[in-house]
């Protein structure tokens, strides 16, 4: 096997990012709602894992085909190669999910999937009794779209927000691959001066670092891929490889994060030291009324408070108002900001130049994006 059929997850509104990323990687992209698809070789799966900042997870697609009866569902899933992905002892949970299709029940669709691919498995293995199931992670899933069938194996393991350096967050903590296309979204570029005057844990400003220096953000955690036996370690060795030679760690930044709560500081701080980040960002406590620029062409990339507690909307709002006093007085700079307060412009004291629906976890919210005139 030197080809593999891959799927590249995706929250809505991001496909386009995630897109782009694969097609940085060398690889040509079919975009569906949520997905990212491609076919490529084995070397893709460990680059994938590494490189992409905005997608959920990367899987292989195993096989696709119409089901409209169970029956239909057992010998379409048994008939597929299984064991070309599958270790003998292979561990293989199954989850699935069904929308607007006649096998409705997810649990059955489940049980089916599992028992057809142990059927193969067992013949193709030569086992007389079942799989024992105590090697390697082959988390597979059985996904029905009107009727049509789409089964994937998850090569990530824990989702590719979890880049390990998170050792603390707040309350509403902004999911790592969603900073990663906020940034990516912007025209910043790391010459260019960053503020994030909420920056809360310090995500938004972690990514952003994470581009400037242009640092795999897989680079410093595991995938269940790693453990497969047909994904040799060489192509493991080469994609590390490749991240550490395309590292930019000389790349100088002017990255400053601030908060007014000095606990969000000093957690934001210890996640920045564990992303290896600690000397690159400034994190000050601070309101952002009092916030100062003294460069022209810079950027503000934030993820304030929405202010979704009635009693929280007051000072919500006045921030906006603060925000915009202060923006005011910098026309070069650009302003992002991302937010579910559907009074954001208003607040702000000026209508942006262009917007975006964008998801933040099941909250529906607009990312409005101000572009400086850059002197």
């Amino acid at each position: 096997m030197k080809q593999v059929r891959l799927l590249a997850t995706t929250a809505m509104g991001l496909e386009s990012i995630v897109a782009d990323e694969v097609r940085n990687l060398g690889y040509d992209v079919q975009v569906e709602n949520g997905k990212v698809l491609f076919d490529a070789p084995i070397q893709a799966i460990p680059r994938c894992n590494l490189w992409l900042r905005s997608a959920d997870r990367v899987k292989i697609i195993v096989g696709e085909f119409e089901a409209y009866s169970f029956d239909e569902l057992f010998e379409n899933t048994k008939a597929l190669p299984w064991e070309n992905y599958i270790a003998e002892d292979g561990q293989v949970p199954v989850s699935g999910k069904s929308v607007k299709s006649k096998l409705y029940s997810v649990s059955d669709c489940q049980a089916i999937v599992k028992k057809a691919i142990v059927e193969r498995l067992k013949r193709k293995y030569g086992l007389i009794n079942k799989l024992t199931e105590t090697g390697a992670l082959f988390k597979t899933e059985v996904s029905i779209l009107k009727d049509k069938v789409t089964l994937t194996i998850d090569t990530s393991g824990t989702g590719l927000h979890k880049r390990g350096y998170r050792v603390g967050q707040g309350e509403a903590p902004l999911k790592e691959t969603l900073a990663a296309a906020l940034v990516q979204l912007t025209n910043w570029k790391p010459d260019f001066p960053l503020i994030d005057p909420f920056c809360g844990s310090g995500t938004l400003l972690i990514e952003a670092a994470l581009i400037g220096q242009n640092i795999a953000p897989g680079f410093n955690r595991e995938f269940a891929a790693e453990d497969w036996d047909w994904i040799r370690q060489k192509h493991w060795d080469q994609a590390f490889q490749e991240a550490e030679d395309f590292a930019k760690y000389d790349q100088p930044l002017n990255i400053v994060g601030s908060d007014i709560d000095h606990r969000m500081i000093e957690t934001a701080k210890a996640n920045a030291l564990e992303a290896g980040l600690g000397d690159l960002i400034t994190w000050k406590q601070m309101q952002v009324k009092d916030m100062t620029i003294k460069k022209p062409n810079g950027y503000i990339i934030t993820n304030p408070p929405y202010g979704q507690r009635l009693s929280d909307k007051e000072e919500v709002e006045q921030m906006y108002r603060d925000l915009g006093k202060v923006m005011n007085q910098h026309p070069s700079w650009s302003v992002y900001t991302i937010t579910a307060f559907d009074k954001f412009e208003q607040a702000y004291g000026k209508k942006a130049t262009k917007k975006r629906k964008l998801f933040n976890g099941f909250i529906q919210t607009n990312y409005y994006q101000y572009f400086g005139q850059k002197e």
